[in-house]
């Protein structure tokens, strides 16, 4: 690191307050996309995005879409070089229900934990609005010792990520040629404890399928039925049960070619984090893994496929009680896939076990609901280890390649639409409570992620 940065470091930690004063700002924001009311508050928070990055030297201005508006800035001082497109999103989820709330959602307050830890509380502290400030803090920290960034920086802040996003898609490919650049930066991730960076380097993909059984023509009298009348529950039960072994393995033909087991070294740093299943179980209540044999807890959910029942339905559910057989019973089930499973062959070996198994008098029929698949970055990518040495600097410890058991789809839309691989390095805490009552994001978090990405950004313009 060189002596620039540490005097641009050095302006971040004289900033930080100024830095929290415009975090508030945008957090009182109540930019909530999925409610209709708020679509005024949605493209309030555009604009201030807009504003802020008009007078840090950006390009930018507010790109209207069929639903909430894109903000996109490009800053291209040094002409030449590396050039980095960062994500974010500037629209958070609803606050229901606001009686679990011990404060205003929309009026951001620090308040300090028993452990001395001093929390920023609000909607979307740490999804995304945090998050997302943290690298324009950086940018900011940049241009006021240097007048310029020390690499090309494009910004694509959108406003539906907690509502779909449907709109993202078309936008990317509509201006491919705008927003294409060298990788993408998101961060919308976290850290696996307090002390230790970390760079998300797979994501799991997704498979929803909803299944119906339908036996008889109507719902029939136990006593006069039962025996005689297939129950598409129990029918149901069993299907579903067939698709996982008592060894947790998925037994749906070839839905393992291709899965790559995470290298020794990667399993080893995932140890060092989390030595027994308990650090990922115990805090829910839990004590064995229950996934395929030989796999630790937290590689089951980052770099092992999965299968799950997500919710079951038929017969009588009401109260008390009713003898009746169902002449339909219903599912839906989720498989999330790695890098190297094809969705679409996921689901139809999926309808094919169910109707192979299945016996006369019960018709079966699915709904898709969505498919992507899994995202990987290679172990060995150069700007991967340049980031992860950055990190490592700001933090005193080094920084781990980590995974993640969900999705997030913009990654996979931007590799579709611009051909980017993304780095996803976020700071968030597992407690952040996002998308629950008294959402908040840590104060250290916000003040060395900006750091965090000072040093980034620095060890990008020297690679």
């Amino acid at each position: 690191m060189t002596e620039s940065t540490e005097t641009v470091l050095a302006r971040v930690d004289q900033d930080l307050d100024k830095s929290l004063e415009r975090l508030f700002a945008l957090l009182r924001i109540p930019s909530i996309s999925a409610q209709p009311r708020h679509a005024g508050d949605c493209r309030k928070a555009a604009e201030w995005v807009r504003d802020e990055l008009t007078a840090l030297g950006f390009a930018a201005s507010l790109r209207e879409t069929p639903g909430h508006p894109m903000v996109v800035g490009h800053d291209e001082s040094p002409a030449e070089g590396l050039h980095v497109l960062f994500y974010g999103h500037y629209d958070v989820q609803p606050t229901d229900p606001l009686s679990l709330w011990k404060s205003d959602p929309f009026e951001p307050s620090i308040t300090t934990e028993a452990d001395g830890r001093r929390i920023v509380v609000a909607r979307g502290a740490s999804d995304d609005k945090g998050q997302l400030l943290t690298f324009i803090e950086a940018c900011r920290a940049w241009k006021a010792v240097h007048g310029t960034l020390p690499v090309r920086v494009s910004i694509l802040i959108e406003g539906e990520e907690e509502s779909g996003g449907a709109n993202l898609m078309p936008f990317l490919k509509a201006n491919a040629t705008e927003l294409k650049a060298d990788v993408a930066l998101i961060c919308d991730t976290g850290m696996p404890d307090r002390k230790t960076p970390a760079i998300t380097t797979s994501l799991r993909g997704l498979v929803g399928e909803e299944v119906e059984i339908v036996c008889a023509t109507h719902d029939l009298h136990s006593g006069m039925f039962g025996n005689a009348a297939r129950n598409p529950i129990e029918l149901l039960c069993k299907a579903l049960g067939s698709v996982r072994d008592d060894s947790g393995h998925v037994t749906l033909p070839g839905f393992y070619d291709n899965v790559v087991v995470p290298s020794d070294t990667v399993r080893a740093q995932w140890r060092a984090i989390f030595p027994d299943d308990s650090a990922t179980l115990a805090p829910v209540g839990l004590s064995q893994p229950a996934g395929e044999a030989g796999f630790t807890a937290i590689e089951q959910i980052w770099a092992r496929p999965s299968y799950e029942i997500n919710g079951i339905s038929g017969g009588y559910e009401g109260d008390g009680f009713k003898t009746v057989l169902p002449a339909k019973a219903m599912a839906k089930v989720s498989f999330r896939l790695v890098p190297g499973q094809d969705p679409e062959a996921i689901r139809a070996a999926f309808r094919a076990h169910i109707r192979a198994v299945l016996p006369a008098d019960a018709k079966v029929s699915f709904t898709e609901h969505g498919a992507s698949t899994g995202f990987a970055v290679p172990e060995d990518g150069p700007l991967l280890r340049t980031a992860l040495d950055a990190l490592g600097e700001e933090w005193g410890v080094p920084a781990v390649s980590i995974g993640c058991g969900g999705s997030i789809p913009v990654v996979a839309e931007v590799k579709e639409a611009l051909d980017m691989d993304s780095l996803l390095v976020g700071f968030a805490q597992d407690d952040d409570r996002i998308h629950s009552p008294n959402e908040q994001y840590g104060v250290e978090s916000f003040h060395k992620g900006i750091r965090s990405w000072v040093r980034i950004l620095d060890a990008f313009s020297r690679r």
